[in-house]
């Protein structure tokens, strides 16, 4: 399925250079950022107190985040789980280790007395004599728990790095590979270094928007490869760069209806799914704009760099008494 179709090819290499030194100067701003800035983590990886708290009627979400950061709680997450009356609240503990019981049921005290007004199911009285008689549950999520998730989310980052680099040298061609884990972990430190620069929150869904990113922008190098290797085996006479120029130009249409279609999606996401899915779309709104200039405009270049040419897909054959001869077998 085509929008259109472009006859004459775009010379998208002619100009590689200067896409590859506004990628390098983009991807140094983003380590800058993150070295001299850092993330803002989330309470999944720094520790804090979740409060689960039953209310009477349906929550209004915003007004319970403006009445708790009147309060104070300037970083504090609420969002729905499990019904419309159950809110789920998360916020940091900023104290030392021997504090945090202390801390955390002033934390719970405060946020019970500013939700009573908004339709708290809570029984103040009943709690001082039976405190499981309630339904709000108030938990400490400790830091040591915040670091094996950030561990085991860079283990999961490195292992979907490693298979995508075995799956396009066994599928493409190793230059191919490594110009792709180049481009995509570009896409990466770039989503990372916007985080780091606004200081907005890093959390387990921007984990794994961040890993969906990977992903996406490896299906769009799959695409430009694929046609890529078709044309160095039908474009005899063509250069490298022709080739490329060829691939890229040839699956525009396609780039623009499947990017096109899912940022609509994640915009709607960003624009109506309020708090709660606000960093994770912004994530993908970010990783798919920046997959799609990685993923032609960075990986292509940087495979012509490593060298790849039509000998590594059209293999010369040589007959007995003949010159030789090229094949475009694979």
């Amino acid at each position: 399925m085509e929008f259109f179709r472009i006859k004459k090819p775009i010379p998208f290499m002619r100009h590689a250079l200067v896409f590859n030194a506004i990628s390098f100067i983009t991807f140094l701003l983003a380590v800058v950022f993150l070295v001299t800035k850092g993330l803002h983590f989330s309470i999944e990886f720094t520790g804090g107190t979740v409060i689960e708290a039953p209310l009477k009627q349906a929550a209004d979400l915003e007004k319970i985040r403006t009445e708790l950061k009147d309060k104070g709680f300037l970083d504090v997450t609420v969002q729905n789980f499990g019904s419309a009356k159950d809110v789920l609240i998360r916020l940091p503990l900023r104290v030392s280790v021997g504090d945090h019981n202390t801390a955390m049921e002033a934390q719970k005290n405060t946020i019970i007395q500013t939700l009573i007004p908004l339709g708290l199911d809570y029984d103040v009285e009943l709690a001082k004599t039976d405190p499981k008689a309630n339904k709000l549950r108030a938990e400490f999520v400790g830091g040591q728990v915040g670091k094996e998730l950030a561990y085991d989310g860079s283990l999961a980052l490195l292992a979907v790095c490693i298979g995508i680099l075995i799956y396009l040298a066994i599928r493409f061609e190793w230059r191919f590979a490594v110009a792709t884990i180049i481009a995509n972990l570009h896409d990466v430190v770039i989503i990372l270094g916007f985080f780091a620069f606004f200081q907005w929150e890093f959390s387990l869904p921007v984990l794994a928007a961040v890993l969906a990113i990977l992903g996406y922008s490896v299906n769009e190098s799959v695409v430009v490869f694929d046609r890529a290797r078709e044309n160095f085996r039908k474009m005899r006479k063509a250069t490298t760069s022709e080739i490329f120029d060829a691939a890229i130009t040839g699956t525009i249409s396609r780039t623009i209806i499947t990017h096109g279609t899912t940022q609509m999606m994640v915009l709607a996401m960003l624009i109506f799914g309020g708090p709660s899915l606000f960093y994770f779309a912004l994530a993908l709104t970010i990783g798919i704009c920046f997959g799609i200039y990685s993923s032609v405009l960075v990986a292509c270049p940087i495979a012509q760099y490593l060298g790849v040419s039509r000998e590594d897909f059209v293999k010369p054959v040589k007959k007995d008494g003949d010159p030789e001869v090229i094949s475009a077998n694979p």
